[in-house]
């Protein structure tokens, strides 16, 4: 097959028996070339002889499954709303913020926890199994990864799927509560809420008419009283240390890094692609579009993820 033949197009999975199928959710994906057959060979060779390449994955893997990203060209949240990321100060001093996203989160929480992972996800978790990846670092705090069976993984910016208190100082106590059960809570204590969204956002919540927000109730913590927060890394505030020391003794014991779906902007991401390369590792970036690490990358691939991922190691 010649480096001109375009790749067929294969869209999410679904697991229907032995036999895997791809269902397609393009909707916050943004315009890019199809992949070539030369990509799939360099990325390949890349990885051939990386037994323990570690990958790191970015929203714009989880744009295939429906989640939208913040910064793509006219999908991205950014390119459709004045919207801005919560910030974690603002959460942690206000009853107003925190009502705010609870009540929207809430609505949008039955969607977000139904989306299913997609063949990029389904890829790594395959590679992961045929020992061609050492794990996966990813800044998406969706699941989704988890959900295609991939075992070792850190999510770099935490998870929604855990609420924990922070108390009213941003310093809590120990308490603990599965996402799925604290949606219980909320549908106890707001009956009456209705599903008035109209845009899913990438961490899940959604926006809301004024009025439904204003009328949100919101439990607090029933061991010390303080406040409940998602076990994410909101704008402002730091990854924990214990993460960052677990994502360092995965660079440590890995022979080279592939990006996958992300721009890293965000410097923590960003920052591994530092690390690896003051190690001496090489790096691999698979990206619609230009990314901040390009200049440092041994390889670098404008395609879309699920598209290239669809036929590695398949021929």
């Amino acid at each position: 097959m010649s480096d001109k033949m375009r790749f067929i197009r294969t869209p999410r999975m679904h697991i229907i028996g032995a036999r895997v199928r791809c269902i397609s959710d393009s909707r916050f994906v943004p315009s890019h070339e199809p992949a070539v057959e030369g990509d799939l060979r360099r990325l390949e060779r890349f990885l051939d002889d990386k037994p323990k390449c570690l990958v790191l994955t970015g929203a714009g893997i989880s744009t295939e499954s429906g989640i939208p990203d913040y910064r793509s060209k006219k999908v991205g949240l950014y390119a459709r709303s004045n919207h801005k990321p919560i910030q974690h100060g603002d959460f942690i001093k206000s009853e107003a913020v925190q009502k705010r996203y609870w009540a929207r989160n809430y609505v949008g929480w039955p969607r977000f926890s139904a989306v299913a992972p997609n063949v990029t996800h389904y890829t790594l978790a395959r590679l992961e199994r045929e020992n061609r990846i050492s794990g996966v670092v990813t800044q998406n705090m969706d699941k989704l990864h988890t959900k295609a069976g991939t075992k070792n993984v850190v999510e770099l910016h935490g998870s929604g799927y855990t609420v924990i208190c922070v108390g009213r100082t941003g310093t809590g106590c120990d308490y603990r509560i599965p996402r799925h059960d604290l949606q219980q809570i909320f549908d106890q204590m707001n009956p009456h809420m209705e599903d008035k969204s109209t845009m899913i956002r990438p961490d899940g919540d959604v926006e809301l008419p004024q009025e439904y927000v204003e009328n949100f109730k919101i439990p607090a913590c029933p061991q010390c009283g303080g406040s409940l927060k998602p076990e994410i890394v909101f704008f402002g505030d730091n990854v924990p240390m214990p993460r960052i020391e677990s994502v360092i003794r995965m660079i440590l014991d890995s022979d080279g890094v592939l990006v996958l779906g992300s721009s890293l902007t965000v410097f923590s991401g960003y920052r591994i692609i530092l690390q690896a390369k003051e190690l001496g590792m090489p790096v691999a970036i698979v990206n619609i579009g230009e990314t901040r690490g390009d200049s440092l990358a041994d390889l670098k691939i404008s395609a879309r993820c699920g598209e290239l991922l669809q036929n590695l190691y398949k021929t």
